[in-house]
């Protein structure tokens, strides 16, 4: 299906391309969403005809995106989870949780802008990557931690795994050996 592009899509075109895409992806997420037109000639009249007002409003959403992310770039967000000794989480951190930290923290995002593609599951430091705008990217470190003062600890370099559990698998695993031998 030939459509013309309202907004810049990544791997597709900039705002006024007139592109090919596959049906399903027009009719189900460009059409729907207003990010492409049909590429009739009355939609194409239509496009030149508020080109200005579109690329405006481009122009505004990518400076709103861009002092979000002065504010979040390489920042550190901290999240207080729940986790067993070996630092695996009795749930897991979605994106919509993320959102919900950045939302404490004055920041608006939507959850279809957190690049996460699979949950958080461990204890520890993760780089998650955020698409505030078709042309603003910016990338935060998440820190999942089971108390304040561990999410402190590895900021500053620890390891986030309990050093006195990591020792008592290690001394099992000489016992182990040791009775083996006997």
């Amino acid at each position: 299906m030939k459509v013309i592009l309202l907004e810049r899509i990544a791997r597709t075109g900039l705002i006024g391309d007139e592109v090919t895409v596959k049906d399903g992806f027009a009719r189900n997420f460009l059409l729907p969403q207003g990010k492409a037109l049909r590429a009739t000639e009355g939609n194409r009249k239509k496009f030149e005809a508020e080109r200005v007002n579109i690329e405006k409003r481009n122009e505004e959403r990518r400076n709103a995106a861009n002092g979000i992310a002065e504010g979040l770039n390489g920042s550190i967000v901290t999240m207080i989870c729940q986790a067993g000794e070996t630092g695996q989480l009795y749930g897991s951190v979605a994106s919509r949780d993320i959102v919900e930290v950045l939302a404490e923290n004055g920041f608006t995002v939507q959850r279809s802008q957190v690049d996460l593609l699979d949950p958080i599951k461990s204890v520890g430091l993760h780089t998650v990557s955020l698409n505030l705008h078709a042309e603003v990217a910016v990338t935060i470190t998440v820190n999942v931690a089971r108390s304040a003062d561990e999410a402190a600890r590895q900021i500053a370099g620890e390891d986030a795994v309990d050093g006195d559990f990591a020792a008592g698998q290690k001394d099992a695993k000489q016992n182990e050996r040791f009775d083996d031998e006997v």
